[in-house]
């Protein structure tokens, strides 16, 4: 029996665990049986159902030419509850294939609700139709309507957005294609890593891994292995790459074509769009990075040093300080010391986090045939959340659990709120997971017992902040020059290899020695279809989450309140309007970005003056 000391507001509450938490999630209390389940199968039968139904009422009210406030009501009531039964779906799919890359029931279920999800989209054009025919009297007799007027921001955005879009006809064509010309290039390129493993040799023992467990691996081996290994891998991803390059190329193609169309001019518009910034902010945010990143080519110059090199390899940026195998934590007291340095801020989040551990809410389990990375998903009808991680023992591990931990508390706050308010995009979605993985890592760092150690979690702090200022910058650089050259032609592999190298060469202001020139065919957010230039809003979350970190220390417990109120806006404002009511700032304006930026910069100093001081 293993016995852990929680805090909650002070109060000390023994958590006593009788067996060891469990590392893999149960799924079967929303649907039992897997890919196999009958209770999924007759959820998937009654949401097409509601689907067609919706489709037909949509039609038949277009034909009409009129509709009453009360019938357009009841619509906006359906259609907010397909959208949960629909994401309710892709969640469950999304966590079989996660677990298991080769469970091919699963794919077929992803086949099947692509193809329910594009009729659903289809029949959103006709619904939107609908609601920009009507004037402005008419749009306030809907909101009028019970159970509507709550929603008026997700309808008057859905209105706006509509407008920007081809007649309804060219827009359900293109909701058609995209199963067959959009999707299934990201699906493509699922199958691609689902196949993939690598034959390693650590210590003299031989093992077959999958890349995501490579990639741990890397992340946590000696120099000399740490070579090695990454050899490995960059050449397992050259060895996919021509098939990479085709699923990048035509998911690109494909939005060029759509973006043509509707007359966009701008590759931004879309990724903006669905993070509700502005192009302004977004400017604002990449002129302060670039301005600053002195800061972050110190801190990997003294990196470097600590190594014993003159500069750094790709695959060292992320090296642990010390032998980590010294340094491993179990799934249980990464589980204690998580809840612990939540309930300094927040009861109610220490003991949400708790009880994903004890729902087994949470799949870490370090085993061949997992997909790679990380993520949080919610299940808006069963009102649960899942998280998918491989934990593998590194305090690295204990930061990305609290991560995803971040994005499933956001979740559980939104509960009670109509589905359409709880959409919050991706840039604040990382705000919330960025903000709980600074709470715990903060803490390891004070807790640290010596100045070894404290430098090693220093060096993960700000490992963190060199990924977000310039890994990501890179990421951004790199797909906004390919899809420049995208609208010429398609981009070979080689070109592929060259663009992504020199962006990685700026962002990094050329500080390291070698790079990843396979990084666009290793990185899953290439090739993820629901979100183009899925990279930015993980540097907009976590600059914004250091303002909203900063306030909660000078603030203390007394903030959690003002957190939750913020974090529950979050589907129902643009990020200037959220920043501008709950933290008084105008994130147009560099100042912002400029304070955060100096958090980052602080870190450094204090590592590097531990640094000379251990020298």
């Amino acid at each position: 029996m293993i016995e852990l000391s929680v805090y909650y507001n002070g109060l000390k509450e023994a958590i006593r665990l009788t067996h060891r938490s469990q590392q893999t999630w149960d799924l079967d209390v929303i649907f039992a049986g897997g890919s196999k389940s009958q209770s999924f199968h007759a959820f998937l039968d009654d949401l097409d159902t509601r689907i067609r139904h919706f489709t037909d009422a949509c039609d038949d009210l277009v034909q009409r030419g009129n509709a009453e406030s009360r019938t357009l009501a009841q619509l906006v009531l359906d259609m907010q509850e397909i959208a949960a039964r629909t994401r309710e779906s892709g969640a469950f799919i999304s966590c079989l294939t996660a677990q298991d890359v080769r469970d091919t029931d699963a794919k077929w279920l992803l086949g099947r609700l692509q193809h329910m999800r594009a009729t659903f989209t289809s029949a959103l054009t006709s619904f939107n139709e609908l609601l920009t025919s009507l004037n402005d009297l008419a749009f306030d007799e809907l909101l009028a309507q019970p159970q509507i007027s709550d929603l008026a921001f997700a309808l008057q955005e859905r209105v706006r957005r509509a407008k920007e879009q081809l007649p309804a006809p060219e827009e359900k064509l293109i909701a058609k294609l995209s199963v067959d010309g959009y999707s299934a290039w990201g699906e493509l390129y699922d199958t691609i890593v689902g196949r993939m493993h690598a034959d390693i040799e650590i210590d003299g023992q031989h093992e077959e891994v999958s890349m995501g467990q490579l990639a741990n691996r890397i992340a946590s081996a000696q120099a000399s292995d740490r070579e090695k290994l990454f050899a490995i891998w960059e050449k397992a991803w050259a060895g996919e790459a021509d098939l990479c390059a085709d699923a990048l190329n035509h998911l690109a193609g494909y939005r060029l074509a759509v973006y043509e169309a509707r007359g966009w001019t701008s590759v931004l518009q879309e990724p903006l769009e669905i993070n509700r910034m502005s192009e302004r902010t977004l400017h604002a945010m990449w002129r302060v990075i670039e301005e600053n990143k002195r800061a972050m080519v110190r801190f990997l110059e003294a990196k470097a040093k600590l190594l014993g090199v003159n500069k750094l390899r790709w695959e060292d940026v992320d090296a642990p300080l010390c032998d980590a195998a010294s340094n491993k934590v179990s799934y249980e007291e990464a589980r204690a010391f998580i809840v612990r340095h939540f309930a300094r801020f927040s009861e109610d989040m220490a003991k949400f986090a708790d009880s994903c551990f004890e729902n087994r809410w949470i799949e870490s389990e370090d085993r061949p045939g997992k997909r790679p990375g990380g993520f949080c998903t919610s299940f808006p009808v069963s009102q649960q959340t899942r998280i998918f991680v491989t934990f593998s023992g590194t305090p690295g591990n204990v930061a990305t659990l609290a991560h995803e931990l971040g994005h499933a508390y956001h979740q559980h706050v939104m509960r009670g709120l109509p589905q359409l308010l709880s959409n919050y995009a991706m840039n604040v979605a990382e705000t919330a997971s960025t903000f709980a993985e600074a709470i715990v890592s903060d803490a390891a760092i004070r807790e640290a017992e010596t100045d070894t150690e404290k430098l090693a979690l220093l060096d993960e702090k700000i490992g963190r902040a060199v990924a977000m200022l310039m890994n990501i910058h890179a990421r951004f650089l790199f797909e906004t020059r390919f899809y420049e050259e995208r609208r010429k032609g398609f981009v070979k592999a080689d070109r592929l290899n060259e663009l992504m190298v020199a962006a990685q060469r700026e962002a990094y202001q050329d500080a390291l020695v070698s790079y990843h020139p396979h990084f666009w065919a290793s990185k899953l957010h290439f090739y993820i279809t629901g979100t183009p230039f899925y990279n930015f809003p993980y540097t907009f979350g976590f600059l914004f989450s250091s303002g909203i970190y900063a306030q909660a220390l000078r603030e203390g417990p007394a903030f959690a309140e003002k957190y939750v109120a913020l974090l529950r806006d979050t589907g129902r404002m643009r990020v200037e309007d959220l920043a501008a009511k709950h933290l008084g700032v105008n994130l147009e304006e560099q100042s912002f970005w400029q304070s955060a930026v100096d958090l980052a910069a602080a870190d450094v100093d204090a590592f590097i003056a531990l640094a000379n001081k251990l020298s």
